[in-house]
């Protein structure tokens, strides 16, 4: 079992809801999984279990403690803007080398299922030069891309499929989950992606009725 980054053609896609899923997945078959989020916006420190980090902290069985954050979540903001705005308004600017060695070094621990868990979409800006596809080209890792259901998200998808296959990032799935409400059909919108995805898997995800989803995602990962 290796490692695998967790993108998405957007902010509130689905990233962590997924994350989670698989680690509970994971743990729950007697597998110990770790997980990054190394770097998060919008993050109040009166609330951490309401963040992205304490998400998957507690999918770990963990605490969300500012020791554990440190550990997974160490680039913490408190606007909930891109990184690189985030970043700029409290006057710290982001060391993309120092992202890359922190998810480097987590690469290189003992086997065992790892997630990264990246922020915003896929071309979310980092710093003036950098965008989180720089950071997942740069970790080496192949990837899940992120999306949803509603009218829109295949543009969304394709053209995040595209911009990571341009640069040689491996997509090892291209998960759909269910957008709520939405005016197209869960299947609908998997029948018209699968036309257009060059052969990358396709998992639909209902959120009503997910595990068999879940299952299979954590099956092409292994």
């Amino acid at each position: 079992m290796g490692a695998n980054f967790i993108t998405g053609t957007g902010t509130d896609i689905g990233k962590t809801w997924l994350a989670c899923a698989l680690l509970r997945h994971w743990r729950g078959e007697g597998r110990r999984p770790a997980a990054l989020k190394p770097l998060l916006s919008g993050f109040d420190p009166l609330l951490p279990q309401h963040s992205d980090a304490g998400a998957l902290l507690a999918a770990l069985g963990r605490e969300a403690g500012t020791e554990e954050l440190d550990a997974i979540a160490p680039w913490r903001f408190a606007a909930p803007l891109s990184p690189d705005m985030a970043a700029a308004r409290e006057g710290r600017p982001i060391d993309f080398d120092e992202l890359v060695s922190f998810s480097r070094r987590a690469i290189a621990a003992p086997a065992r299922p790892l997630l990264i868990e990246g922020v915003g979409g896929v071309m979310a800006p980092l710093d003036a030069r950098h965008t989180v596809r720089d950071w997942i080209a740069a970790s080496g890792l192949p990837c899940v891309l992120v999306t949803g259901s509603y009218l829109g998200s295949l543009s969304h998808a394709l053209t995040a499929l595209e911009a990571l296959q341009a640069v040689g990032i491996g997509v090892a799935a291209i998960a759909v989950n269910e957008s709520p409400d939405s005016t197209v059909a869960l299947d609908a919108t998997l029948e018209s992606l699968s036309r257009h995805a060059g052969g990358v898997p396709l998992v639909a995800i209902e959120r009503a009725n997910s595990q068999e989803a879940i299952t299979r995602l954590a099956a092409l990962l292994a």
